[in-house]
C-alpha cells in the first residue's frame, strides 16, 4: 500500500511541478510590469503570491 501510495504523490508531483512553473513565470512577468510601472500596490501582491507558490513547489518537491 505505501508504494501505491508514493506512485500516486510522484505522478500527481509530476503533473502539479509544470503548472507551479508556469504560474511563477506569469507572477514574475506580472512583478516585472509592475515595477516598470511603479505600482507598489501590485508589486506587494506579486511578491506575495510568490512566496505562496514558493512555498507550493518546495512541498512538491521533498
Amino acid at each position: 500500500m505505501k508504494r501505491v501510495m508514493e506512485a500516486l504523490w510522484q505522478r500527481e508531483a509530476e503533473e502539479k511541478l509544470p503548472v507551479i512553473r508556469l504560474e511563477i513565470d506569469y507572477e514574475l512577468m506580472t512583478l516585472y510590469d509592475a515595477m516598470m510601472g511603479e505600482d507598489e500596490e501590485q508589486i506587494a501582491r506579486s511578491k506575495q503570491r510568490l512566496n505562496e507558490l514558493r512555498s507550493e513547489l518546495l512541498q512538491w518537491m521533498t
